[in-house]
């Protein structure tokens, strides 16, 4: 039994950042159900690359989960969205701040009829700001936040980051957490409330090390040029003979020591925080150095010490790795139409209540039937909201 064994969480999101949080409300045993528009849904089922038509993110980022297409547009719609949200303990929507109240649908309606209604609105801005109406994505949040300009070699332009830190870091956990919080306050006040998370918020909390260092000295962090961004020789990548990488993190003068020891430069020892010059000095003849052989040998020789180093894994790499193998990381799961899939394993280890796969990413509108009958709609009336267009069609699939 998970730990949110109980819980019942109505998902209004898409793409990424909500789907990401109710994924790990669904994998710890709560019953997540994703609101989707009829014959449309959730934009990520039909991203490219896909196995048997069915978007690959959607396989991953939505299992545990239950689907119904609901059109919240229709009078009929609303109604039956309000009749879910009755006993429902969370609600996340991800639509520009005043969407939800158009609707009739925004916290306040629905506390009237739920009043431990944990209602939590995941947005790039905001509900409040000049920004709140812009669209965005994660560059853009993490470009508004000052990450990005965090990012990136000494003299040279940002890198984009190769995983969304906003849109995960800076909505999704902010949003699990808020949400967890709230659920907490429930069980001891039986009364919910609403929870305004904004990515670009989230993200610029990421930056205490950075910003804590500007507070005290008045300085403006320059990338590459800080303490953990490439400014040393000890905390740096370098490239292997084979074109591969490895990463050294040896910031305590312990580990620089040792690795200095195994590499047979113990004139090295005493550089660990030399001066600028003598950085930039260290990283050319550090970089001579690891181009000598490839990646293999040099972790072989430093990776088991206690130096700090380790490879840069390509994604293929990733699942093979015996640490990602230990720590199940790596799952297979089977589904009705694309077969035996690949998923990501559990992030967090209970004790007691493990995270579980137990079923796949629905199919869209998958649990319309179910869920409408579990709110005592006969099949007359189902069969009417399908031709009023306010559930979507009929699945033919047997599954």
């Amino acid at each position: 039994m998970g730990v949110l064994k109980g819980v019942k969480v109505l998902d209004l999101s898409r793409l990424l950042p909500g789907p990401y949080c109710t994924l790990m409300m669904a994998d710890y045993g709560a019953e997540v159900i994703k609101i989707e528009e009829p014959g449309q849904g959730d934009y990520i089922r039909w991203r490219k690359p896909a196995i048997e038509g069915i978007g690959a993110r959607h396989l991953t980022i939505n299992r545990n989960k239950k689907s119904i297409e609901i059109n919240l547009k229709t009078d009929e719609g609303k109604e039956i969205f309000k009749k879910m949200a009755a006993d429902a303990d969370v609600i996340l929507e991800s639509f520009r701040p005043g969407v939800m109240n158009r609707l009739g649908l925004g916290y306040e309606e629905i506390s009237k009829i739920n009043e431990g209604i944990v209602y939590c609105s995941l947005t790039g801005y905001g509900q409040t700001g000049p920004y709140r109406y812009l669209p965005g994505h994660d560059i853009n949040y993490i470009g508004y936040s000052g990450i990005l300009g965090l990012i990136g070699e000494k003299d040279g332009k940002p890198i984009v980051p190769g995983v969304q830190i906003a849109d995960i870091g800076g909505g999704a956990l902010m949003a699990l957490s808020g949400i967890c919080m709230a659920l907490f306050h429930k069980e001891r006040t039986g009364k919910g409330q609403y929870i305004d998370v904004s990515m670009m918020d989230g993200a610029v909390t990421w930056l205490y090390a950075a910003a804590s260092d500007y507070f005290a000295s008045g300085k403006v962090p320059e990338r590459g040029s800080n303490r953990l961004d490439g400014q040393f020789a000890f905390y740096n990548v370098y490239k292997t003979k084979d074109k591969k990488y490895l990463t050294v993190g040896a910031s305590e003068f312990k580990f620089w020591k040792r690795i200095c020891e195994l590499i047979e430069k113990p004139e090295w020892i005493s550089l660990h925080e030399g001066s600028e010059e003598v950085q930039e000095k260290l990283k050319q003849k550090l970089t001579q150095l690891f181009k000598q052989e490839n990646q293999a040998y040099w972790i072989e020789l430093l990776a088991s010490e206690e130096t700090c180093v380790s490879p840069v894994n390509d994604i293929d790499q990733i699942f093979k790795d015996p640490q990602v193998i230990e720590r199940e990381l790596f799952k297979e799961m089977n589904h009705p139409l694309a077969g035996t899939i690949k998923q990501i394993g559990f992030p967090i280890k209970f004790s007691e209540t493990q995270g579980e796969i137990y079923s796949h990413a629905p199919i869209l509108g998958e649990h319309t039937e179910e869920i409408l009958s579990k709110l005592n709609y006969s099949n007359d009336h189902i069969e009417q909201f399908r031709k009023n267009g306010v559930i979507g069609q009929k699945l033919s699939l047997n599954i």
